[in-house]
């Protein structure tokens, strides 16, 4: 019987997956700006009812600056004052983007779920190995962005000037950074 050295059966690169000109693909500023300009409301998929979890603090600070975020938690009824559902398929109404908590080998299915709601767009946050979900998604004629904070993207925007949702809503600067 063979054994996988400690540490390495389940080791996983976020950027293995990706060749580069992939993932600079599916981080392209243009896109993440157009996004922000047009997207509403967003099902966040694995937020946290912590706050010290970027996946509570990314969408509360994203609410705060204008968008309507449905979280998407099998365990929590409600969470940030909104009511939770299990999965993107229960979600009722349009969802201009789902924004992607979840570990790297859940990304694929989350974003077949995506694909099937008729979610237009997926944002795999920072530091999430999603390159099959990221596939998938584009493959089907989502617009895709991975491996970026939505919220470090959205502040950046906003000090650069650009017109995007909460740019003059106040929001604190002292916020965690994603």
């Amino acid at each position: 019987m063979t054994t996988e050295p400690e540490g390495t059966a389940c080791e996983y690169s976020p950027h293995a997956a990706l060749s580069p000109e992939e993932r600079r693909g599916f981080q392209d500023p243009v896109t993440m700006r157009r996004m922000f300009g047009e997207v509403k409301t967003i099902a966040v998929v694995g937020l946290s009812r912590d706050p010290a979890k970027p996946g509570h603090y990314v969408p509360a600070y994203l609410q705060r600056a204008g968008y309507r975020i449905i979280p998407v938690n099998p365990h929590d009824c409600t969470v940030l004052g909104e009511q939770a559902y299990p999965d993107l398929a229960s979600v009722p109404g349009r969802v201009d983007l789902a924004l992607v908590f979840r570990p790297g080998p859940a990304c694929l299915k989350v974003a077949e779920q995506a694909i099937a709601a008729g979610v237009p767009r997926i944002w795999f946050q920072l530091n999430i190995p999603a390159g099959e979900g990221a596939r998938r998604a584009a493959a089907a004629g989502l617009e895709v962005v991975m491996d970026r904070c939505m919220m470090v993207e959205h502040r950046a925007l906003a000090a650069a000037g650009a017109e995007v949702p909460g740019t003059t809503s106040g929001l604190s600067k002292s916020e965690p950074t994603g």
